[in-house]
């Protein structure tokens, strides 16, 4: 059986991509991926310096390649609200968006929106960044959103009862809950991106394990062991980037390696558990996101309405967002409502 590689992918010329977390990593590996292939790349960063400094070091290699460093900053709102107002007033079209940024066990703080971090970087960001570009993702035919778990997710349920560790913190189950809502996100989107009869794709991935930065808050005697028994990012990249641009993927998959215990290989369908892909847990999840993120869309009776509904034609009245202003300006305003 052939293994997948970005070799088999034809030039896409045309496209633009998101990736946040592009600097480094995963993230880094997932952009070089793409711009060999032709994709305008967006790196999502929070660290502008290294942006510009990985941006250098992917010219040096593909002169051609079209990329532009953007800043957001996952675990605020505010600037997750900033950074979609700014795409939304240069780019017409989305037809990838990489919700990759992420930390990994750092130590316990809370966000200026009351946040534990963990959970707003990894996840709650990335809910509020996918509703606020989902009219321009359904507005891109064959658009994909790619949104990043981890093999960690088994470490942690869902919290509904203190999503935000108030009554004692665990670094690694903070970590496995941020993973875990990802995942759960990914599955129960394309569930009312469906619902809603758009064609953009929601697919989740995990890299395994591999090695990257986000290591930064291990005890300095583990780190190095890492090299021994780790992936390289390159090879992690592989499962998302397949994810992105495989032909054969279809919205709802979750892509990761197909080596033993999915820590390392080349990309493949891979199995969740129920937990995971129950539908009360996510609509319960969907719910509470909405909530702490006051961004609304493809909302919570969107079920209701369609089996109501004589015809099956559910236009995006469903995604609580407007853009005023005119093209020829190039300039577009976004505001969420209920």
């Amino acid at each position: 059986m052939n293994k997948w590689n970005i070799d088999q992918v034809p030039s896409q010329p045309g496209k633009v991509a998101v990736v946040t977390g592009a600097n480094s990593g995963i993230g880094y590996e997932i952009t070089l991926g793409l711009v060999k292939k032709d994709v305008e790349v967006i790196m999502a960063c929070r660290n502008m310096q290294k942006a510009e400094e990985a941006k250098a070091k992917i010219l040096h290699v593909h002169p051609q390649a079209k990329i532009k460093p953007m800043m957001v900053d996952l675990s605020s709102l505010n600037e997750v609200k900033k950074f979609a107002h700014q795409f939304g007033s240069h780019y017409d079209r989305l037809d990838l968006l990489i919700n990759n940024a992420g930390i990994m066990m750092s130590p316990y703080k809370v966000t200026e929106d009351g946040f534990e971090n963990q959970l707003a970087t990894n996840y709650i960001g990335h809910f509020a960044l996918t509703g606020l570009l989902l009219p321009l993702l359904t507005g891109t035919s064959g658009s994909r959103i790619v949104t990043l778990s981890s093999l960690s997710y088994k470490w942690a349920k869902i919290q509904f009862d203190d999503f935000h560790f108030r009554r004692g913190y665990s670094r690694r189950k903070a970590y496995g809950q941020s993973k875990r809502a990802c995942l759960i996100f990914a599955f129960e989107l394309q569930r009312r991106l469906s619902a809603a009869g758009s064609d953009t794709l929601s697919v989740a991935a995990h890299p395994g394990l591999s090695k990257t930065n986000l290591d930064q808050y291990f005890p300095a005697l583990i780190r190095p062991l890492g090299s021994l028994f780790l992936q390289s990012a390159q090879k992690g990249a592989l499962p998302v980037l397949y994810a992105a641009l495989g032909k054969e993927v279809a919205g709802g998959e979750f892509i990761g390696p197909d080596g033993f215990q999915q820590i390392r290989g080349y990309p493949t369908k891979v199995d969740a558990d129920a937990y995971s892909r129950n539908k009360e847990v996510a609509r319960h999840l969907w719910k509470a996101s909405q909530e702490m993120t006051k961004v609304f869309y493809l909302g919570n009776n969107i079920y209701d309405k369609i089996n109501s509904s004589k015809n099956q034609n559910i236009v995006f009245s469903q995604v609580c967002f407007k853009w005023m202003g005119s093209r020829s300006e190039n300039r577009h305003k976004l505001y969420a409502g209920h």
